[in-house]
Protein backbone atom coordinates (compact mmCIF):
# COMPACT_ATOMS: atom_id res chain seq x y z
CA UNK A 1 0.00 0.00 0.00
CA UNK A 2 0.85 3.46 -0.73
CA UNK A 3 0.22 4.48 2.72
CA UNK A 4 3.23 2.76 4.01
CA UNK A 5 5.54 5.35 2.58
CA UNK A 6 4.00 8.15 4.18
CA UNK A 7 3.79 6.08 7.56
CA UNK A 8 8.21 5.68 7.57
CA UNK A 9 8.53 9.24 6.62
CA UNK A 10 6.59 9.88 9.62
CA UNK A 11 8.44 7.09 12.18
CA UNK A 12 11.91 8.68 10.64
CA UNK A 13 10.22 12.09 12.35
CA UNK A 14 10.28 10.27 15.84
CA UNK A 15 13.71 9.09 15.56
CA UNK A 16 15.75 12.28 15.73
CA UNK A 17 15.24 15.79 17.43
CA UNK A 18 16.84 17.43 15.16
CA UNK A 19 14.82 16.38 12.37
CA UNK A 20 11.89 17.26 14.69
CA UNK A 21 13.06 20.94 15.18
CA UNK A 22 13.23 21.18 11.79
CA UNK A 23 9.63 19.97 10.64
CA UNK A 24 8.48 22.43 13.13
CA UNK A 25 10.01 24.90 11.21
CA UNK A 26 9.79 24.08 8.06
CA UNK A 27 6.18 23.93 8.34
CA UNK A 28 5.32 27.60 11.00
CA UNK A 29 7.61 29.59 8.73
CA UNK A 30 5.86 28.23 5.61
CA UNK A 31 2.62 28.25 6.67
CA UNK A 32 2.55 31.77 8.05
CA UNK A 33 4.50 33.54 4.48
CA UNK A 34 1.25 31.42 2.66
CA UNK A 35 -1.49 33.17 4.63
CA UNK A 36 -0.03 36.40 4.10
CA UNK A 37 1.09 35.86 0.47
CA UNK A 38 -2.46 36.32 -1.14
CA UNK A 39 -3.11 39.70 0.73
CA UNK A 40 0.26 40.75 -0.24
CA UNK A 41 -0.09 39.80 -3.70
CA UNK A 42 -3.52 42.18 -3.58
CA UNK A 43 -1.55 45.11 -2.40
CA UNK A 44 1.01 44.63 -5.02
CA UNK A 45 -1.82 44.96 -7.85
CA UNK A 46 -2.98 47.90 -5.54
CA UNK A 47 0.22 49.89 -5.20
CA UNK A 48 3.44 48.23 -7.26
CA UNK A 49 4.02 49.23 -10.54
CA UNK A 50 4.88 46.25 -12.79
CA UNK A 51 8.98 47.16 -12.97
CA UNK A 52 9.21 46.65 -9.08
CA UNK A 53 7.49 43.32 -9.22
CA UNK A 54 9.48 42.13 -11.71
CA UNK A 55 12.58 43.26 -9.59
CA UNK A 56 11.72 41.40 -6.93
CA UNK A 57 11.18 37.92 -8.89
CA UNK A 58 14.43 38.59 -10.61
CA UNK A 59 16.09 38.65 -6.98
CA UNK A 60 14.34 35.93 -5.66
CA UNK A 61 15.55 34.09 -9.02
CA UNK A 62 18.92 34.44 -8.23
CA UNK A 63 19.79 32.48 -4.91
CA UNK A 64 21.06 29.02 -7.40
CA UNK A 65 23.72 32.08 -8.66
CA UNK A 66 24.81 33.07 -5.10
CA UNK A 67 24.32 30.16 -3.58
CA UNK A 68 28.42 28.98 -4.00
CA UNK A 69 29.28 32.54 -2.02
CA UNK A 70 27.96 30.84 0.80
CA UNK A 71 30.14 27.93 0.39
CA UNK A 72 31.70 28.03 3.85
CA UNK A 73 29.47 29.75 5.39
CA UNK A 74 28.40 28.05 9.11
CA UNK A 75 25.14 26.23 9.13
CA UNK A 76 24.18 28.12 12.36
CA UNK A 77 24.78 31.33 11.43
CA UNK A 78 22.26 30.58 8.32
CA UNK A 79 19.52 29.93 10.51
CA UNK A 80 20.59 33.05 13.46
CA UNK A 81 20.05 35.10 9.74
CA UNK A 82 17.03 33.23 9.28
CA UNK A 83 15.66 34.65 12.81
CA UNK A 84 16.79 38.08 12.21
CA UNK A 85 14.94 38.14 9.35
CA UNK A 86 11.53 36.92 11.06
CA UNK A 87 11.63 39.07 13.74
CA UNK A 88 12.35 41.94 11.54
CA UNK A 89 8.89 40.48 9.47
CA UNK A 90 7.07 40.20 12.72
CA UNK A 91 8.59 43.85 13.73
CA UNK A 92 7.38 45.22 10.22
CA UNK A 93 3.38 44.56 10.41
CA UNK A 94 3.25 47.36 12.85
CA UNK A 95 3.57 49.40 9.27
CA UNK A 96 0.25 48.85 8.23
CA UNK A 97 -0.40 51.52 10.99
CA UNK A 98 1.37 54.15 9.25
CA UNK A 99 1.86 53.63 5.22
CA UNK A 100 0.38 50.42 2.92
CA UNK A 101 2.91 50.84 0.07
CA UNK A 102 5.92 50.58 2.47
CA UNK A 103 4.47 47.96 4.20
CA UNK A 104 3.85 46.24 0.78
CA UNK A 105 7.62 47.12 0.35
CA UNK A 106 8.85 45.76 3.12
CA UNK A 107 7.07 42.47 3.02
CA UNK A 108 8.22 41.85 -0.38
CA UNK A 109 11.87 42.32 0.58
CA UNK A 110 11.38 40.16 3.71
CA UNK A 111 9.95 37.54 1.11
CA UNK A 112 12.77 37.53 -1.16
CA UNK A 113 15.23 37.26 1.38
CA UNK A 114 13.76 34.01 2.76
CA UNK A 115 13.56 32.36 -0.09
CA UNK A 116 17.33 33.27 -1.05
CA UNK A 117 18.37 31.91 2.46
CA UNK A 118 15.62 28.94 2.71
CA UNK A 119 16.90 27.68 -0.83
CA UNK A 120 20.76 28.28 0.78
CA UNK A 121 20.17 26.46 4.04
CA UNK A 122 18.45 23.50 2.25
CA UNK A 123 21.92 23.10 0.84
CA UNK A 124 23.67 23.16 3.69
CA UNK A 125 21.85 21.66 6.15
CA UNK A 126 21.58 18.27 3.82
CA UNK A 127 25.37 17.51 5.27
CA UNK A 128 24.06 17.34 8.88
CA UNK A 129 21.18 14.90 7.85
CA UNK A 130 23.57 11.52 6.81
CA UNK A 131 23.39 9.99 9.64
CA UNK A 132 19.75 11.17 10.86
CA UNK A 133 18.22 9.58 7.95
CA UNK A 134 18.71 8.86 3.99
CA UNK A 135 18.92 11.94 2.02
CA UNK A 136 16.49 10.51 -0.30
CA UNK A 137 14.03 10.21 2.03
CA UNK A 138 14.84 13.95 3.90
CA UNK A 139 13.79 15.34 0.38
CA UNK A 140 11.01 13.26 0.27
CA UNK A 141 9.95 14.78 3.93
CA UNK A 142 11.01 18.66 3.56
CA UNK A 143 8.60 18.59 0.11
CA UNK A 144 5.78 17.15 1.81
CA UNK A 145 5.89 19.82 4.84
CA UNK A 146 6.57 22.48 2.25
CA UNK A 147 3.52 21.05 0.01
CA UNK A 148 1.24 20.59 3.58
CA UNK A 149 2.24 24.09 4.84
CA UNK A 150 1.24 25.66 1.24
CA UNK A 151 -1.96 24.16 1.34
CA UNK A 152 -3.26 24.96 5.01
CA UNK A 153 -1.94 28.35 4.16
CA UNK A 154 -3.32 28.57 1.43
CA UNK A 155 -6.93 27.34 2.80
CA UNK A 156 -6.41 29.79 6.04
CA UNK A 157 -5.97 32.57 4.10
CA UNK A 158 -9.55 31.88 1.61
CA UNK A 159 -11.29 31.21 5.18
CA UNK A 160 -9.83 34.61 6.43
CA UNK A 161 -10.63 36.34 3.53
CA UNK A 162 -14.56 34.41 2.94
CA UNK A 163 -15.46 35.88 6.49
CA UNK A 164 -13.91 39.27 5.81
CA UNK A 165 -11.07 38.85 8.73
CA UNK A 166 -9.14 42.33 8.91
CA UNK A 167 -5.73 42.21 7.63
CA UNK A 168 -4.50 43.99 10.76
CA UNK A 169 -6.32 40.72 12.29
CA UNK A 170 -4.85 38.28 10.80
CA UNK A 171 -1.06 39.99 10.97
CA UNK A 172 -1.64 40.35 14.62
CA UNK A 173 -2.48 36.49 15.30
CA UNK A 174 0.70 35.39 12.38
CA UNK A 175 2.67 37.69 14.66
CA UNK A 176 1.50 35.24 17.48
CA UNK A 177 2.55 32.43 16.04
CA UNK A 178 5.48 33.86 14.59
CA UNK A 179 6.85 34.39 17.64
CA UNK A 180 6.27 30.23 19.10
CA UNK A 181 8.40 29.75 15.57
CA UNK A 182 11.49 32.32 16.65
CA UNK A 183 11.56 29.83 19.67
CA UNK A 184 11.55 26.99 17.89
CA UNK A 185 14.33 28.32 15.30
CA UNK A 186 16.52 29.22 18.21
CA UNK A 187 16.29 26.11 19.55
CA UNK A 188 17.46 24.52 15.87
CA UNK A 189 20.05 27.12 15.84
CA UNK A 190 21.52 26.28 19.31
CA UNK A 191 21.41 22.34 18.21
CA UNK A 192 23.59 23.33 14.93
CA UNK A 193 25.76 25.52 16.81
CA UNK A 194 26.51 22.31 19.11
CA UNK A 195 27.20 19.85 16.56
CA UNK A 196 29.35 22.26 14.22
CA UNK A 197 31.26 23.12 17.29
CA UNK A 198 31.57 19.92 18.86
CA UNK A 199 32.68 18.54 15.37
CA UNK A 200 35.37 21.24 15.39
CA UNK A 201 37.26 20.78 18.36
CA UNK A 202 37.06 16.48 17.32
CA UNK A 203 38.86 17.64 14.22
CA UNK A 204 41.37 20.09 15.96
CA UNK A 205 42.18 17.05 19.10
CA UNK A 206 42.79 14.82 15.61
CA UNK A 207 45.29 17.53 14.14
CA UNK A 208 46.97 17.86 17.77
CA UNK A 209 47.46 14.22 17.88
CA UNK A 210 48.93 14.27 14.56
CA UNK A 211 51.28 17.34 14.83
CA UNK A 212 52.44 15.37 18.28
CA UNK A 213 52.95 12.56 16.39
CA UNK A 214 54.78 14.45 13.37
CA UNK A 215 56.83 15.77 16.04
CA UNK A 216 57.98 12.44 18.01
Amino acid sequence: MPKRHYIKLFKEIGKSRLLKLQVAVLFLTTYIDWVVMPFITKLEGIHLPVFMISFYMLLGASDGIIQPLFKKVKIYRIYLFVILLDLIQIASYALVWTDMVIFTYAILSIFTLQAITFEISRVHTIDFMKDEIEIKEYLLLRSFIVSSAIIAGSLSAMILDYFDIKLLTTLTLLAALGVFAVIIEYRLYAKFKKIVQNSETVIERQKTLLNEKISL
